[in-house]
C-alpha cells in the first residue's frame, strides 16, 4: 500500500514540481536578458505590457471563466487603481507643477509603490463591493451593460473639473514611480536593470493568489455556480456570497492591474481607458481559454507581441527594388491582425488551451513515466 501511495504522490507531484522549475527558469530568463539586452528593445516593452495584461486578464477570467458572471467593468476598475496609485506616490515635491491648476493638489503626502498598488486594488475593490450589491442580480447580457456603464461613467467622473484638486480633472498624472524607477545605479556608473524582472514578479504574486483562490474551497463553489447554479444552491453553496467574492477579487486585482499599466505608461489620464481597453482583455480570455490561467497568460504575451512588435512592419511601406509592396499602409497591420485572430478563433474553438493549465501538459508524460 505504501508502494502505490508513493507512487500517486509523485505522480501529483512531478507536474507541479516541472511548472515551478519551469517558471522559475523564465524569470531567470529575463533577468539575464534585461542585462544583456539594449532597454530600447520592444522585447522588454512585451514583456511588460504581456505581464500587466496577462494580470488584468487573469482577474476577468475568474469572473467570466471559473464563476460565470459576464463583467465588462475591467477598464474602470483599472482606472480606479491607475489613478489612486498615482495620486499617493506623486512626490510632494512635485504636486505643485503636477497640479498647477488646482495649487498643488488635495493630497499632501507620498505613499511606497507596494502599499500604493495595494490601496490601487482596495479603491477598486471597494467600488466594485459597492455597485456589485445591485448589479450582481443581473445576469448574462445585462449584467455585461450595467458593468459596462459603469466604466464609462467612471471615467466621465474623474475627468470632472470639480474634482481636480484629487484628480487633476483631465489633465495627465505624471512624476510618480515607474517601473525604471526598481533600476540600479551601482556606485561604478553602471546598471542593474530590474524594471521587467520587477514587473513580472508582481503579475506573477498576484496571479499565484489567484490561483490559490481557485484551488480553494470558494474557488471550488465558484465553479459550482458556473456550471449549475440550482444544483450549486442546493448543495449549500451561498451564491450571492461567492458571485460577490468572485466580482470583487476580480475587480482587487483588476486595480493592482490598473497600476502596473500606469508605472508601464509613465503617465496617466482617463481617456485612454476606453471600452475597446476591456474588450482587448475579453479577447485574450477567449483566445487563451475561458476557465484556464495558463491560457490567459499566454494569449497576453502573444497579443502584446503580435499587435506591438511582430506586425509593426506592416505599417510602413516596404520596396524590393524599384517594386511597391502594394497595401502596405498606416493602419494595415490591425487588419493582418484581425484576420489572424479570426483564424486562431476558428480553429481553436475552446481557446489555446481550453480549459488545461500548464502542469497538465506534463502530467501525461509523468504517468507514463511512473509506469
Amino acid at each position: 500500500m505504501s508502494k502505490i501511495a508513493e507512487m500517486k504522490r509523485k505522480r501529483v507531484d512531478a507536474p507541479k514540481l516541472i511548472t515551478f522549475l519551469v517558471v522559475l527558469a523564465l524569470y531567470v530568463g529575463v533577468f539575464i536578458l534585461e542585462q544583456t539586452v539594449p532597454q530600447t528593445s520592444m522585447l522588454f516593452t512585451v514583456l511588460k505590457k504581456g505581464a500587466t495584461y496577462a494580470l488584468v486578464a487573469v482577474s476577468m477570467n475568474l469572473c467570466n471563466g471559473f464563476t460565470g458572471i459576464f463583467s465588462l467593468g475591467q477598464a474602470g476598475f483599472m482606472l480606479i487603481g491607475a489613478y489612486t496609485y498615482a495620486i499617493l506616490t506623486i512626490p510632494t515635491e512635485s504636486r505643485g507643477v503636477v497640479y498647477q491648476y488646482f495649487n498643488g493638489g488635495l493630497v499632501q503626502f507620498a505613499l511606497p509603490v507596494v502599499p500604493a498598488m495595494i490601496a490601487a486594488g482596495v479603491a477598486a475593490l471597494f467600488f466594485a463591493f459597492l455597485i456589485g450589491l445591485p448589479v450582481l442580480r443581473l445576469k448574462s447580457d445585462y449584467l455585461a451593460i450595467a458593468t459596462l456603464g459603469f466604466a464609462e461613467i467612471i471615467r466621465a467622473v474623474l475627468q470632472w473639473n470639480t474634482l481636480g484638486p484629487l484628480t487633476n480633472g483631465s489633465n495627465i498624472l505624471r512624476m510618480y514611480p515607474t517601473f525604471n524607477s526598481f533600476n540600479i545605479v551601482r556606485p561604478d556608473g553602471s546598471t542593474l536593470y530590474l524594471s521587467t524582472t520587477v514587473c513580472m514578479l508582481m503579475a506573477g504574486v498576484c496571479i499565484a493568489l489567484i490561483v490559490l483562490l481557485i484551488h480553494s474551497t470558494y474557488g471550488r463553489g465558484m465553479r459550482a455556480i458556473k456550471d449549475d447554479e440550482i444544483a450549486a444552491e442546493a448543495m449549500g453553496i451561498n451564491l450571492a456570497y461567492h458571485k460577490r467574492l468572485s466580482f470583487c477579487v476580480s475587480s482587487f486585482f483588476a486595480g493592482v492591474g490598473g497600476a502596473m499599466l500606469a508605472m508601464y505608461q509613465n503617465t496617466v489620464q482617463a481617456k485612454s481607458f476606453t471600452t475597446a481597453m476591456t474588450y482587448e482583455i475579453l479577447l485574450i480570455v477567449v483566445i487563451g481559454g475561458i476557465g484556464s490561467v495558463t491560457g490567459s497568460c499566454l494569449s497576453s504575451f502573444l497579443f502584446v507581441a503580435c499587435s506591438e512588435w511582430w506586425l509593426r512592419f506592416l505599417d510602413e511601406k516596404q520596396m524590393i527594388g524599384t517594386w511597391e509592396v502594394p497595401l502596405l499602409r498606416n493602419g494595415f497591420r490591425l487588419v493582418v491582425f484581425s484576420v489572424i485572430i479570426m483564424i486562431v478563433v476558428l480553429f481553436f474553438r475552446r481557446g489555446i488551451m481550453g480549459t488545461k493549465e500548464l502542469p497538465d501538459l506534463f502530467r501525461r508524460r509523468t504517468r507514463e513515466a511512473i509506469k
